[in-house]
Formats: structure tokens, C-alpha cells, sequence
């Protein structure tokens, strides 16, 4: 693979420097492709004397610093040869380090093509994944615009998609798939739906529901907006409605309910979804100001679902908040809202950092989870690496469970990140899967 364009020019702040100036504690960035060394990244500061005899080894016409980044004063260059081995006193000694330095890169260069083959696998199952989705969001749509002319069939069409979906998630053991939908495509019913319907189903799974109410719980989180068929988009798509507005957009959950009940095919729970998802445990909910437990339960499931997509992807991108912040803003500032118990269930099932949080690392790499948290490592997620001279079709996983030098520092607000950053972490933003691996 060749190197990229600019790979052999100076990028903004760097300096050339001599293999003679390498020590630990300064920056180097390698001007080769990623996949033709055995480091994890082509730009990272030297750790130890071991990495400086690995890039001398390399004998590469061109290296770049950032004294920016670097820990430790520049080095003038010349000061050491650039075949020194530090210490070898003979051609022998030179030949047996050169021998080890070598045998070192092969098994670097056979873990990193190992990593990339496991980049491959999961970028499979997120392709697999948007595909079962695509079909998932045409025949949601063809449902929901054709409910009021033929309820029965719409419903057997959403039935289908939440067999099929309850049967993926508990077809795996490992895994369960997370889908988190924004609403900038061109189904935003649809969107939801999905999103509302993949979320209840993780958290019915989390409170050990059986498969006939995971697939009747699916069927409600489906069909709970049928109401909205009967509002204008313009009350629909406001944030700000007045109070005439307001009065209308809640009677969906009503006419919803009153359009689902005259199909004759649902069960209660089902039907409860679509009335109740509204309603709040401390009883400042609509449409009937229902409290606790004497809201039913697919509906406090349902509730919980809603309200997360809703944050996640709002009508207004601008104000979208990543999936960790809006974990955060239920349990601490809207707790009073929920089922506690169920809440609680949803926020271990989704993780500390769910699938698709934008997070900066204990090394200062920003990266995008890809992959939930095992059960004893809950802080220890897989994550996406932003390393820009990697193309994107080979990018870097790191699974944090496995690697005890690297941490999540702190999550990032997607507002606050360049687009550049986010295109190459989220380009899926409008259809967006994401892996959570099954907890107890």
C-alpha cells in the first residue's frame, strides 16, 4: 500500500528530524503506510530505548516530530550513528540484534494484520446488521402509512419485523444488537420506531421477559406513534408548540390507541404501549396522569426507550447529545420520571459508555465506542481509534478490556468534535448499529 500524499511533507507544527534524535519522550511520526510497520499508529510519542531501536531498524529516509508534543527537550541530530545498537561491540552482537529486532517485527506486523482481521469481522456484522435494518425500515414504513387503510395487514408486517428482531437478539448469546437511528433520513417515523423497538426489546431482555412478551413488547414499541398519523407534520415537527398545539400533539396516544383497538388483532400490552408511553411514574405524564405501577409495564419499558431516542436524536441535530450523556441526564436529572427499578435494568443493559458515545482515552486519542463493556470490566469498552492515516476500512479497535495501559478519560459532547472527526467515527449517523455483548 502506498504511503498517502502528504505522507513524506511535513504536516502542520512538525520538523524533519535524524533517527540520531530519538529518545523516549519524543514524538515521531513514521511516513509509511499504516499497514507496512508494526506500530499501532504512525504518529505517537516513543515510549522506551526498545521503541527507538525498533524505528532505527526500520531505516526510513524520513521521520517528523511535533515538538509540540513532545516530553522531553530536542535532541540535536548526529549525536549516535543511525545503525548504533546501543552497546553491540561486534559484528556478531550487531547481526544477533539485528536478528531480534527483525523477529520482533514480524510478530508486531502478524498481531497487527491479527487486529485487522478482527476490524474486518466486526465491520461485517455492522454491514450484516445495516442490511437487516434497510428491510427492517421499508416494511416499518409500508406499515405505518398503510395502517388506517389496512390495519390488519400493517400489523402483520410489524409483527414480522419484531419476530424477526426478538429472534436476532436472543439468537446470540454474546451480543445483542443496539440500533440508534437518527432521524436526518428520509423515514423519521420509521426511524424511531425501529430505534424505540430495538431499545425496549435490550431492555425487556436485561428484566428477563419471556419471547412472547419480548415479541409482543416489540409490536407495541413498533406501532406506540401510530397516533401521529393524524397530526399535522408542523405540530410534529415543533419544539416550541403553544398551548393549542401541545393539546393536540398528546392526543396521539388516544387516537392511537382508539386506532389500534378497532383492528381487533392486539393484546393488551400492545395496546397499552401506544396509550400509556406518555405517562411518568411521579404522575406528570399524559394522557391520563397514570402514576407507579399502575402504569403497565410494556408502557414503563416503552417509556424509557422513547425517551432516550428522543434525546439521542432530537428533531434539532444541533441539540442531539451522545448516548453516555443521555444515560446521564435520565438517571440523574430524570429519575423521578421512571420506573427506577426498569432504569436502572436499561442503564446496565446499555453500559457506562453504550455503542456509538464519542470518548477521549487515557493517552488523548478521542475514539468512538463500538462495542459495550464485558459484565466485569463495565468502564473497559471496545472503541474506534480517530487515527486519520488510517483509512477507515482498516481502522484501529481497541478492546479496552484486553488492553490495561489505555482507559476512558472522560466522554465528549458530539457538538464539540470537528465533523471531520465525526465522519470518520460515525459515518453510519443516519442508520447507526452498534453491538452490546448480553449481561446477567
Amino acid at each position: 500500500m502506498p504511503p498517502a500524499p502528504d505522507a513524506v511533507t511535513p504536516h502542520a507544527g512538525e520538523i524533519s528530524i535524524d533517527v540520531s534524535q530519538l529518545r523516549p519522550g519524543m514524538h515521531v511520526r513514521l511516513p509509511v503506510a499504516w499497514i507496512e510497520h508494526q506500530f499501532m499508529f504512525n504518529s505517537f510519542v516513543i515510549a522506551d530505548e526498545e521503541q527507538v531501536r525498533q524505528i532505527a531498524a526500520m531505516q526510513l529516509p524520513q521521520l517528523f516530530s511535533d515538538p509540540s508534543r513532545c516530553t522531553v527537550p530536542l535532541a540535536p541530530p548526529g549525536n549516535a550513528p543511525a545503525d548504533d545498537t546501543r552497546g553491540a561491540e561486534n559484528e556478531a552482537q550487531r547481526a544477533a540484534e539485528n536478528e531480534r529486532l527483525a523477529a520482533l517485527a514480524a510478530a508486531r506486523m502478524a498481531e497487527k494484520h491479527q487486529r485487522a482481521r478482527v476490524m474486518s469481522e466486526l465491520r461485517g456484522r455492522l454491514d450484516k446488521a445495516q442490511q437487516h435494518y434497510l428491510g427492517a425500515a421499508r416494511a416499518v414504513g409500508a406499515a405505518l402509512s398503510g395502517f388506517t387503510r389496512n390495519p390488519r395487514e400493517s400489523i402483520r408486517q410489524v409483527a414480522q419485523v419484531s419476530e424477526e428482531s426478538t429472534a436476532a437478539l436472543l439468537a446470540d448469546p454474546d451480543s445483542a444488537i443496539v440500533l440508534i437511528a437518527e432521524k436526518a433520513h428520509d423515514d423519521g417515523h420509521a426511524a424511531h420506531s425501529l430505534s424505540v423497538m430495538t431499545l425496549a426489546l435490550l431492555l425487556g431482555k436485561q428484566a428477563k421477559l419471556p419471547e412472547a412478551a419480548l415479541r409482543a413488547l416489540g409490536i407495541g414499541a413498533l406501532l406506540h406513534d401510530i397516533g401521529k398519523l393524524a397530526i399535522s407534520p408542523a405540530v410534529l415537527r415543533s419544539e416550541e408548540r403553544n398551548r393549542h398545539e401541545e393539546a393536540l400533539y398528546q392526543t396521539h396516544c388516544r387516537q392511537g390507541f382508539d386506532l389500534a383497538s378497532r383492528a381487533g388483532s392486539l393484546s393488551q400490552p400492545m395496546l397499552d404501549a401506544i396509550l400509556r408511553h406518555h405517562e411518568r411514574f411521579d404522575g406528570s405524564g399524559f394522557p391520563d396522569r397514570q402514576s407507579g405501577n399502575a402504569i403497565p409495564l410494556a408502557a414503563r419499558m416503552v417509556a424509557i426507550a422513547n425517551r432516550f431516542d428522543n434525546l439521542v436524536n432530537p428533531l434539532d441535530q444541533r441539540r442531539a447529545r451522545s448516548p453516555s450523556e443521555v444515560l446521564s441526564t435520565m438517571w440523574t436529572r430524570e429519575q423521578k420520571a421512571f420506573d427506577s427499578s426498569l432504569l436502572q435494568l436499561f442503564v446496565r443493559a446499555m453500559g457506562v459508555y453504550p455503542p456509538g458515545s464519542i470518548v477521549e482515552l487515557s493517552d488523548g486519542r478521542v475514539g468512538a465506542v463500538v462495542g459495550s463493556a464485558p459484565a466485569g470490566k463495565p468502564l473497559s469498552p471496545k472503541v474506534m481509534i480517530y487515527a486519520p492515516e488510517v483509512p477507515r476500512r482498516q481502522s484501529i479497535i481497541i478492546d479496552l478490556a484486553s488492553d490495561s495501559a489505555l482507559t476512558v478519560e472522560r466522554p465528549l459532547r458530539l457538538q464539540e468534535r470537528p465533523a471531520e472527526e465525526l465522519d470518520y467515527l460515525l459515518p453510519r449517523r443516519k442508520i447507526n448499529w452498534s453491538y452490546l455483548p448480553a449481561r446477567p
